[in-house]
């Protein structure tokens, strides 16, 4: 991986391990009311699923582990675009009202709802604009991070600036900026590769120790050892194939570490598919420490003695300021390509 710190933000390239677990399908869902699955999150028991449709009011269903709905639990508030779930460890559903394809939107928002359906909304404003996003981190401190879903460069990551309020909207900030290389997994609802690299939803396990973010055909696993998210997102994640879903846009972890993964309908379908992949977590492995040596710099040769051939610099004698001259033209042309 390449790291560069810039203006205070992580700007990392992800992607340079991969792991072929077996992916196994566990239940197929059929309930229309999850035609536009976007959204998961597991208890270990249950799992709790929110669809991607504007019904007036915020539902999260509750599923068992053959995909029926058993239950539905019902927010009187009317949200404009929820695209991910996250499972708090007091048993709270964060649902990520970030959704904005048209780019209209002033304030974007994260519904914090109770098993009895009782709602806290919290709105949020970006520092640069609209954006669209589908993805939510919930990290071990309970601090959300909105990770955005770009067509173009980069997704963005944001988190509350302050603590988060429910009388006025509450500032974003952006910590980190993750680059996600295409793939060769197919599926996805187009047949191109600017899918595989867009992020469409997010997971953290139970203890807060991996992170997932899936595009339409992969997941992508960042090990969080030290419960600092937006540092771990330096770190290579490792590349799991999710092929062949129509519209793969939800993910969770099961308390035990396996990854669940959840498809939209698509393409006019009747149904899409739970998969697993069991053991996933222990897949993102920390990077061993880094290590530093040093070396002694070679004794100067003797005044007067010319240095042997190759010993001589490659560089031409042209002066002490022009070789500065060259050097910062090289980093700043360099800079500017890692920002691109």
């Amino acid at each position: 991986m390449r790291a560069l710190l810039v203006a205070g933000l992580l700007l990392v390239t992800a992607g340079s391990a991969m792991a072929e677990p077996a992916v196994a399908d566990v239940c197929a869902v059929t309930d229309p009311r999850l035609e536009e699955l976007s959204g998961l999150a597991s208890d270990g028991d249950r799992w709790f699923a929110v669809n991607d449709s504007d019904n007036g009011a915020l539902e999260i269903h509750v599923l068992d582990r053959g995909c029926a709905i058993t239950r539905t639990i019902t927010a009187p508030i009317n949200p404009f675009d929820v695209e991910d779930l996250a499972l708090a460890p007091d048993g709270t559903l964060w649902a990520a009202d970030t959704g904005d394809n048209g780019k209209s939107r002033e304030t974007v928002a994260l519904h914090v709802v109770s098993p009895d359906g009782s709602a806290r909304l919290h709105r949020l404003t970006y520092p640069d604009g609209k954006h669209d996003a589908e993805a939510l981190l919930l990290d071990a401190s309970g601090i959300p991070h909105i990770v955005t879903k770009e067509p173009i460069g980069s997704a963005l990551v944001y988190r509350p600036a302050s603590a988060l309020r429910e009388d006025a909207p509450t500032p974003l900030e952006q910590v980190a900026r993750v680059s996600i290389g295409g793939s060769d997994t197919k599926g996805g609802p187009l047949a191109n590769s600017v899918v595989t690299r867009l992020v469409t939803g997010g997971a953290m396990t139970r203890d807060g120790t991996v992170a997932a973010l899936r595009t339409y055909t992969d997941a992508y696993l960042f090990p969080v050892p030290d419960g600092d998210l937006v540092t771990a997102l330096e770190s290579d994640p490792v590349r799991v194939p999710l092929p062949n879903e129509p519209q793969g846009e939800a993910i969770a972890f099961d308390p035990d570490g396996t990854l669940l993964s959840a498809s939209e309908f698509g393409n006019g379908g009747t149904s899409s598919t739970v998969r697993a992949v069991p053991g996933a977590a222990a897949l993102a492995v920390p990077p061993p420490p880094a290590t530093t040596t040093t070396t002694e710099a070679p004794a100067a040769a003797h005044e007067g003695t010319p240095p042997a051939d190759d010993e001589r610099s490659p560089w031409p004698v042209v002066g002490g300021g022009a070789v500065a001259l060259v050097l910062v033209g090289a980093l700043v042309r360099r800079t500017r390509r890692r920002r691109a």
